[in-house]
């Protein structure tokens, strides 16, 4: 048993011993089912805290013949599986953790070749049998010779693959070295049976193409098949909070609210720490700071302050996350800014509809500290206002919400955008950013009646709140905006909710700046 080669499974042994444990172990049946084919090297990409190292270590244990492992298994669900005996601890394994040889920057000069010089080491005194290779060899010099006089490969475990592009990030030569490391290791090698890397990033692209094709890529974009295991479904979540004793609604609202392909998935560490201490609170802020999300939406892509405003009222942005080089330097849009921070668990995506939207009330403080932070005045300004709209909305003040549209229009944003209606947009989600503590998130384009309501709020359950049914026009008028609302039959959808409906209408005047407000109860239909 090594570090390297043929490794233990202490780590996997300490999670199945801890207080929350999850059990995720039917991963293992979908990596078995790839093993010793065509598709035997996949990349997982998610966020710091969603279970990348876990999930290493697992397969470590399951894997590596320098343990046997079959109590840590024991009433799990993989065991019931017909492949788990096939591969339990019958393969010589390489788990390698890179950020364990590249700390810091000045370890980028060398960091290849002390990995490969550990490894080889390893394996020397693992395979001291064979001959053909020694302490100056290459790593892919050392499994050529052990594959041909064994004819046996090995499976690769790599954790932190990407860290080489987080902290090179402007070393475009080293990241290159790097992914030609990895090309030479894998592609082409009989020695190769499965390779499973994991980090935060996707392999890196350059023009539209990835630079090490040979690997299947599961990402918080595009999880294929493996969406259920990058983070707690909610069925997990429920469950654990049942057996501690937690209010799930609570845990829902903090920590819910990743889409990973069909699923609703939750921010493990963050749900596992909250059940641990049975305290609901921010979590993120132990790796992850605000400092690292202000970095990102502070540069200077057209539109990308007006989403994250729009964003920070409860709003979803459509993007394209196509053109994202997966590096965390190379933006030419504001797609590829918010792309970025859905791979690093700021935002999340909902491929149906190709929006982006923070995930959480854990996130959401996130953000709100970043803009705290980042001279973005004009928006805390906003939010201050919010609940003081809300109120002259549900006392039917027209006059007080056009005053205070005016001012948030103003102050969010930024004089070439002020005039274009996604602007108007975002300053009436944000202008409703204290509904979200009486309101189910806003319906943006609401489908009913003969045509779509701009936005609908709909009032959480158990509380007397008027749903909202908000029209937005451009120099037009308010009243107009409201005939719209009643000729469409926008409220029609809603007619089943018990309580009050209210019809906001709201119009802007492009060429002085004006805003107007007509705010109506609506008269529903026997």
């Amino acid at each position: 048993m090594g570090i390297y080669v043929n490794p233990g499974n202490i780590p996997f042994r300490e999670s199945r011993c801890s207080r929350i444990y999850i059990d995720k172990s039917m991963l293992i049946a979908k990596v078995n089912a790839v093993c010793r084919t065509e598709r035997k090297c996949i990349c997982v990409s998610r966020p710091r805290r969603f279970g990348k190292s876990m999930a290493a270590n697992m397969l470590a244990a399951y894997y590596s013949c320098g343990c046997d492992s079959a109590e840590l298994f024991a009433g799990l669900k993989i065991e019931k599986e017909q492949s788990f005996q096939e591969h339990l601890n019958r393969h010589y394994v390489i788990r390698i953790d890179v950020q364990r040889f590249l700390e810091s920057e000045k370890e980028l000069d060398s960091f290849i070749g002390d990995m490969e010089r550990s490894v080889v080491a390893e394996l020397l005194e693992e395979f001291s049998e064979y001959k053909g290779f020694d302490s100056d060899s290459r790593l892919k010099t050392a499994l050529d010779q052990i594959f041909i006089q064994s004819q046996k490969g090995f499976i690769f475990i790599i954790d932190e693959w990407d860290c080489v592009f987080r902290i090179a990030r402007n070393r475009k030569e080293m990241q290159k070295e790097y992914l030609d490391f990895l090309r030479g290791l894998f592609k082409g090698a009989d020695y190769t049976e499965l390779v499973y890397m994991t980090g935060i990033l996707p392999i890196k692209k350059y023009g539209e193409h990835s630079a090490i094709n040979i690997f299947d890529e599961y990402s918080m974009i595009s999880p294929k098949n493996l969406g259920e295991y990058f983070g707690f479904t909610e069925k997990e979540v429920y469950d654990a909070c049942r057996q501690q004793g937690m209010d799930y609604a609570e845990v829902e609202r903090w920590y819910d609210g990743y889409r990973v392909g069909k699923f609703h998935i939750y921010n493990p560490k963050s749900v596992a720490d909250a059940l641990t201490w049975e305290e609901i609170q921010s979590y993120w802020t132990g790796t992850e700071t605000y400092e690292a999300l202000k970095v990102y939406i502070d540069l200077n892509f057209d539109g990308l302050k007006e989403a994250v405003t729009a964003m920070l009222g409860n709003g979803r942005c459509v993007i394209d996350p196509t053109t994202f080089q997966n590096d965390m330097t190379t933006f030419r849009t504001r797609d590829d800014v918010l792309t970025l921070l859905v791979h690093l668990g700021y935002l999340t995506y909902e491929k149906e509809t190709s929006q982006v939207f923070i995930p959480n009330r854990e996130i959401e403080q996130e953000f709100m500290r970043a803009v705290k932070v980042g001279g973005w005045d004009g928006v805390i300004q906003s939010l201050n206002r919010s609940q003081e709209l809300l109120e002259s909305t549900w006392a039917l003040d027209g006059a007080a919400v056009a005053e205070g549209m005016s001012a948030i229009h103003s102050e969010t944003s930024s004089v070439l955008k002020y005039n274009q209606e996604s602007s108007l947009t975002s300053a009436v989600l944000m202008a409703y950013y204290s509904a979200k503590i009486y309101y189910l998130n806003p319906i943006m384009e609401l489908p009913s009646g003969k045509s779509f309501a701009d936005v609908v709020y709909l009032p959480k359950r158990n509380t007397e709140y008027p749903a909202l049914v908000i029209e937005l026009k451009w120099d037009k008028t308010a009243s107009g905006a409201i005939r719209q609302i009643k000729e469409k039959k926008y409220a029609s959808w809603i007619e089943g909710y018990a309580g009050d409906i209210l019809l906001v209408g709201i119009n802007y005047e492009k060429e002085t700046k004006v805003h107007e407000c007509i705010i109506e109860k609506y008269v529903k239909t026997n």
